[in-house]
């Protein structure tokens, strides 16, 4: 057998409509996710007008606005950003899980990409390591992966 046919996204935003649902608790971090995120944009060739940002309380928030995006049909992916930090309490397992849970759902419901840009992480230096603004930003990280779906799904 010769090699098979490999279909691939690119990491572009040309041509491109990008929603990111972003969330304000931890907003130290999440701010930091979000710059990363438009950065990488803007860097990848997206213009403002094609960019939306929407903004939730929580993670927990998260799920039902990418849902809402997704189905409206005007949108090629949905980036949701966001930082959980483990505490004292079971809370973090219950928010992280069910943020998961929803944004897996509703990326299968819609056929849309939804990418999973919420840090859920134990302590704030492992966030802020993670929202790092020089190198290694998951928010940039989740727009191009955002990206490179939109890429694949509409070449699928």
């Amino acid at each position: 057998m010769d090699n098979p046919r490999v279909i691939e996204g690119e990491v572009t935003a040309r041509g491109r409509k990008v929603a990111i649902v972003a969330a304000r608790f931890n907003e130290f971090i999440v701010s930091s996710l979000l710059k990363g995120a438009t950065a990488a944009w803007l860097e990848r060739g997206g213009g403002v007008e094609d960019l939306l940002v929407a903004r939730v309380p929580g993670a927990f928030e998260l799920p039902v606005v990418a849902r809402k995006l997704a189905a409206s049909g005007r949108w090629d992916a949905i980036v949701a950003l966001g930082c959980v930090i483990r505490g004292d309490t079971p809370h973090f397992d219950y928010v992280a899980g069910e943020c998961a849970r929803g944004l897996n759902l509703a990326s299968l419901e819609t056929g849309v990409p939804i990418v999973f840009g919420v840090l859920t992480v134990e302590t704030v230096d492992q966030a802020l390591e993670r929202a790092a603004t020089t190198a290694g930003n998951k928010g940039g990280e989740s727009l191009e992966t955002a990206l490179e779906m939109a890429s694949l799904m509409a070449r699928l």
